[in-house]
């Protein structure tokens, strides 16, 4: 009898050993995917901002740069803002998109970054590097890193076109209380004949550029509504909206999206 009795114990610690590593394996389980979920370790984005205009005659390739990134970075988080600035407007011909308020942003960013001066054509990363716009291989290296840098913030955005305007829903998380939420309407495409000035008799070619962008401030609860109204000449096809969270005081981007356009009955 005392031969089956130790065969049955040692049968049933046999089981106990199985099922505990089971029940192991399952916690260990369950706490790796419970991290994948953390939005601390969401896969990067990056946004792309271009100052450029038509005045200087060494923005073309870097326009061009911008251009091919758009069509190779598609189905991707890359988001890409051409601001206009109007320095050069002085010099025989006056850029058609250029706006003092995206010279005022580059200035801005001369202060967070530290350079030395203004310049075209410049390209900012998230809010965080900058270098000559036509470099592109200092660009691609930057979007990379971005891609795969984890984020900690997140940002949901709904928009609806309703008559003159766009209505936004917003939901920003992660953002701090030093962020306020930038929301830029773009015109995808455009052709400009310059005829005076460093690309006088050039036709230039454009993508993403910025015709607006207006701040919000990011209420406690990170939800908000926000309006943008609409341009004469818009179509709906031909423009979109891109939002971005950013750190007022170091220009840091935290988070960024892109709403589908959609149209109210």
């Amino acid at each position: 009898m005392k031969t089956p009795v130790k065969f049955f114990v040692a049968t049933g610690l046999a089981i106990a050993a199985i099922i505990f590593s089971s029940f192991i394996q399952f916690k260990n389980k369950s706490e790796i995917k419970a991290v994948s979920t953390d939005p601390s370790n969401t896969k990067g984005f990056a946004v792309v901002e271009l100052f450029t205009s038509q005045g200087c005659s060494s923005c073309p390739p870097a326009e061009d740069l911008v251009a091919k990134l758009e069509n190779e970075s598609a189905g991707k988080p890359v988001y890409i803002l051409a601001f206009h600035v109007d320095y050069w407007n002085h010099q025989g011909w006056k850029d058609v998109f250029s706006d003092h308020d995206f010279t005022k942003r580059q200035y801005q960013y001369a202060s967070w970054l530290k350079t030395e001066s203004v310049y075209t054509p410049q390209i900012v990363v998230n809010g965080k590097r900058e270098f000559i716009g036509s470099q592109e291989a200092t660009l691609n290296d930057a979007i990379s890193t971005s891609l795969n840098k984890s984020v900690a913030a997140s940002l949901s955005l709904e928009a609806t076109l309703n008559q003159n305007k766009i209505i936004l829903q917003y939901l920003a998380k992660g953002a701090g209380a030093n962020s306020d939420l930038q929301l830029a309407l773009i015109q995808k495409l455009a052709q400009t004949t310059v005829k005076r000035g460093e690309n006088a008799g050039r036709i230039l070619s454009h993508v993403q550029i910025v015709r607006q962008i207006k701040s919000e401030a990011i209420n406690s609860a990170g939800s908000g509504r926000a309006e943008i109204l609409l341009p004469a000449g818009f179509d709906a096809k031909s423009w979109e909206v891109i939002g971005f969270i950013q750190n007022k005081n170091t220009g840091e981007i935290l988070a960024a999206n892109q709403p589908d356009l959609k149209l109210t009955i």
